[in-house]
C-alpha cells in the first residue's frame, strides 16, 4: 500500500493515537505538531513498530504562512487522506482574556484547517479519490460561555466539514466530521478546563480514534463517539440556545 496520510496535531493525543492505526494498516504517514522532539519520538516509534514511513513536519499553525509551507513542502507527494486534528482551547472571560490567544486560536481552528482542506483537496479531486477528517466536538452544537472561541470554531468546523461532504459527493473523495466529547488528553489541562470535567463522561483517546478511524474508512460523514455523547448532542441540538448556553456556563463552573 502506497497510501500516505497527513495528520496534524499527531504529537499527542486523538492525533497520535489516530497515526497509530494509520500505521497499523500500513499507511505512511506525514506528522505535523509544533513539538519536533516529540513528533520523532512518535514517528520512530511507529517506523519501528510498522516498517512504514513517517515525515516529519514541526509547523505552529497559529502562523498564517504554514499550511501553504506545509502543502509547498509535500507538492510531490500524493496525499491520500488528511486528518485535521490540529486544535486548542482556553477558559476564561472573552472580556478580560488575550486578544491574541483567541486570534491564534482562530487560526489552528479555523484557517488552518480550511487552508490544509482547499490545498490537498484539489490533488485529490484530481485523482478522483480521497479522505478528509476534520476533528471538530461536541462542543459544536450548542454556544460555549467563557469557552466562547473555541465552541464557536468547533461549531464553523463542524458546519463547512458537513456542507463540504455534500458538495463533494459522487467526486470519490470523503468528508468525515468527528464529533469527541471529554476525552483524557492533555487538551483540557493546557486549555484551563478542568473543571469541566466534573460533570462529563470521559472516553479514552485510542478509543476514540478507533472509532474515528472506522467512520473515516467507511466514508462516514459524521462520526460522534459514544452513546452519551450522542444523546447530549442530540438534546442541545434540539433546545433553545439559550438555554444551552446556561448549561454549559454551569458545566464551565462560571
Amino acid at each position: 500500500m502506497n497510501n500516505r496520510a497527513l495528520i496534524t496535531g499527531a504529537s499527542t493525543g486523538i492525533g497520535c493515537e489516530l497515526a497509530k492505526l494509520f500505521a497499523a494498516d500500513g499507511w505512511h504517514l506525514v506528522l505535523v505538531a509544533r513539538n519536533e522532539a516529540r513528533l520523532q519520538q512518535v514517528a520512530a516509534e511507529l517506523r519501528a513498530a510498522h516498517h512504514i514511513d513517517a515525515t516529519v513536519l514541526a509547523k505552529d499553525l497559529s502562523v498564517s504562512s504554514a499550511p501553504a509551507e506545509i502543502f509547498e513542502s509535500l507538492r510531490n507527494v500524493p496525499i491520500s487522506a488528511l486528518v485535521n486534528n490540529a486544535g486548542f482551547g482556553w477558559q476564561g472571560p472573552f472580556a478580560s482574556g488575550e486578544l491574541k490567544v483567541s486570534l491564534d486560536m482562530m487560526r489552528v481552528n479555523l484557517d488552518a484547517l480550511v487552508q490544509l482542506t482547499h490545498l490537498f483537496l484539489q490533488p485529490m479531486l484530481a485523482r478522483g479519490a480521497g479522505r478528509i477528517l476534520n476533528v471538530a466536538s461536541t462542543a459544536a452544537f450548542q454556544p460555549g460561555p467563557f469557552t466562547d472561541i473555541y465552541y464557536a470554531s468547533k461549531a464553523f468546523v463542524y458546519s463547512f466539514s458537513v456542507a463540504l461532504a455534500e458538495e463533494l459527493a459522487g467526486t470519490g473523495v470523503t468528508v468525515t466530521t468527528l464529533c469527541p466529547g471529554a476525552t483524557r488528553t492533555e487538551f483540557h489541562e493546557r486549555a484551563g478546563m478542568q473543571r469541566s470535567l466534573r460533570w462529563l463522561p470521559l472516553m479514552e483517546a485510542d478509543d476514540l480514534a478507533r472509532i474515528g478511524y472506522r467512520g473515516l474508512m467507511r466514508g462516514k460523514r459524521v462520526v460522534i463517539p459514544g452513546t452519551m455523547n450522542r444523546i447530549t448532542a442530540a438534546i442541545s441540538k434540539s433546545l433553545p440556545a439559550r438555554l444551552t448556553a446556561k448549561m454549559v456556563r454551569r458545566i464551565n463552573g462560571c
